[in-house]
């Protein structure tokens, strides 16, 4: 019954006994000469279905290694990091309606690229949400629906590494495989629930959203965690090591995580506060084989850190009004409505959260009147039933 709503390569693919099935027919694009069969198939048609592969688990500089398109009953992969010129591939793109999933990193990262915006979009993670599913990724809805187990291993996947591996390949198909398929069964769904429009308010706000980028570095990146706990010490430390280990990560081209953690940073730290010597603070420090060279810089990082001033140190921003401490009646309210809206969730069995997450919450609480400033008109008009938003 299924494979009626499946292209045809793929009602084959279904009697394929695997947890990863093979699929036929896909291009990849890695000569600049192969890049027009892509941009011919894009101009004869008005939705684009696609996804990225990037290299942000790998990288300290993130950037777009493989992109998957299905047009015209065709999957088309083309490879990012080629010697392609896709100037012409963007402004074609922005024309089309695009089906995606979890499009809000894609979006972000393309525009950081080359300022892409798209005109609309359908993500199936989205409607997937909407609906109340319990399980959103794309593997989940790809079993839930269709029966197929797909392989995992792509999701942490190095995409930088070339040449890409048959297997890679395969799983970076399937990825938009699935997509019209799928999308059509949510559509139907959304509609008979009458979510259209709540669906199409939030494929708009996402592609907004996605025009901001990912946010620039700050000064004050370097607060992780639980660093609002430190003392002068302990902060000029914080600061010392995380502006090491970014360093670190930059020249090795590494994620900063990958050369040590957060909590480690704020172990340092904690340890300085405690009023620790350079010696101590550092005792059993392990950065493991890979980094265990580092160690001489990560110590002449923290004589650094113990010998800041802490007036030095970036002071924090502001406070916006839209942030300050809220009075104990509007603390009473929020929790009225934190409430009232909890019941109206589980109502229509959707996650709390995508009616008003705690900042809207509090938000409104501080002035009820901005209640559809704050949120997207279908979750305005949900909310403006909590007999708190009422009286």
């Amino acid at each position: 019954m299924i494979s009626r709503f499946l292209p045809h390569p793929v009602r084959r693919l279904l009697g394929v006994k695997t947890q990863h099935p093979r699929i036929s027919g896909y291009r990849l694009i890695d000569q600049p000469g192969q890049l027009q069969a892509l941009l011919a198939a894009i101009d004869h048609v008005e939705e684009v279905v696609m996804d990225t592969e990037a290299d942000n688990m790998y990288r300290f500089r993130v950037r777009v290694c493989l992109l998957q398109f299905y047009v015209r009953g065709e999957v088309f992969l083309v490879d990012a990091l080629a010697p392609l010129d896709l100037e012409s591939l963007w402004p074609r793109l922005a024309k089309k309606h695009l089906v995606m999933h979890g499009s809000d990193f894609d979006l972000r990262l393309l525009h950081d690229l080359c300022g892409f915006r798209a005109k609309s979009i359908f993500d199936t993670m989205l409607a997937a949400q909407l609906l109340g599913r319990s399980r959103i990724g794309l593997a989940a809805l790809i079993d839930d629906n269709f029966g197929v187990k797909l392989d995992k291993d792509g999701q942490k996947a190095n995409w930088s590494r070339r040449p890409i591996t048959t297997r890679l390949l395969d799983y970076a198909a399937l990825d938009v495989w699935y997509l019209p398929a799928l999308r059509d069964i949510l559509t139907r769904e959304l509609k008979r629930l009458g979510r259209l429009d709540w669906m199409e308010q939030q494929c708009a706000a996402q592609i907004e959203a996605g025009t901001k980028g990912f946010a620039p570095p700050d000064e004050n990146d370097w607060r992780i965690g639980r660093s609002e706990r430190l003392r002068s010490r302990g902060q000029g430390v914080l600061h010392a090591v995380w502006h090491w280990r970014q360093e670190q990560a930059l020249r090795l081209d590494t994620p900063p995580f990958k050369v040590c953690s957060n909590e480690f940073l704020i172990r340092l730290a904690a340890s300085a506060d405690e009023g620790g010597s350079e010696e101590s603070i550092l005792a059993g420090v392990d950065l493991g084989k890979r980094h265990s060279r580092l160690i001489g810089s990560l110590a002449a990082a923290v004589r650094h850190g113990l010998k800041l001033d802490p007036r030095t140190l970036p002071r924090r921003a502001g406070r916006d009004p839209n942030h300050s401490p809220l009075t104990q009646a509007e603390i009473a309210l929020l929790d009225r409505i934190k409430e009232e809206r909890d019941k109206i969730a589980a109502k229509i069995s959707i996650e709390p959260t995508l009616i008003a997450n705690r900042s809207q919450l509090s938000q409104i609480a501080r002035s009820p009147r901005s209640l559809r400033d704050v949120l997207l008109p279908w979750q305005a008009t949900l909310l403006a039933e909590a007999p708190s938003l009422k009286a």
